[in-house]
């Protein structure tokens, strides 16, 4: 892999930011090793979920929770691709022996040369895993949610469908904004001098 992506001056991916179409990455699913890249997710949202490493403990929880709301995800246009720094073949032995992974139905990224993680800031260099980070990108590759934890502090896939839908709404109602603890079907706001201090 190019040094480049080991340096320390490379400045992340963030909020806005395009992802690039061109980045290549094994992924495993349906019991198949392919090579994928983000190109092949354009037009449907995607949930990017960076974990530390297979075979762990707060990690097959997380996952699972995430495959019993896999089809809520799709329900929403959306794919999930989960990634770590383990190789696909470790994905797959994962997947065969873990009860929690079998439930697994969306991809599971492998990010062996630590490219994917250094682009989107959840590389710790010294130990070679992520951080747990959940990226919600667009259809047109851009990225609107991100949510960065400590690896002892496991996420909530209800709050990511939850982020999902209101990053959805917002990018069909550009006028409007989500407030604290939005779900679908509640009230939004129209950003106006008329609301200043009514709030």
């Amino acid at each position: 892999m190019d040094e480049l992506f080991y340096e320390s001056d490379i400045v992340p991916l963030t909020i806005g930011d395009m992802v690039p179409e061109e980045v290549s990455f094994e992924v495993f699913q349906d019991n198949d090793i392919d090579t994928k890249n983000f190109k092949d997710y354009r037009g449907k949202w995607l949930i990017l979920f960076f974990y530390p490493g297979d075979f762990t403990f707060v990690c097959p929880t997380e996952l699972a929770e995430l495959a019993g709301l896999y089809d809520k995800f799709v329900a929403e246009e959306a794919e999930i691709v989960s990634v770590s720094t383990d190789s696909a073949f470790v994905h797959k032995a994962w997947h065969d022996t873990s009860d929690s992974i079998k439930q697994v139905k969306y991809g599971m990224a492998s990010d062996s040369s630590h490219e994917l993680s250094t682009m989107f800031g959840t590389l710790i260099l010294e130990k070679g895993e992520s951080l747990r980070g959940t990226f919600i990108i667009s259809p047109d590759g851009v990225i609107k949610s991100i949510e960065i934890n400590d690896n002892s502090i496991g996420r909530n896939a209800t709050e990511t469908l939850r982020k999902l839908k209101a990053a959805k709404f917002v990018n069909k109602n550009p006028a409007n904004v989500c407030p604290a603890s939005w779900n679908d079907g509640d009230d939004t706001l129209t950003p106006g001098v008329d609301l200043v201090g009514k709030i």
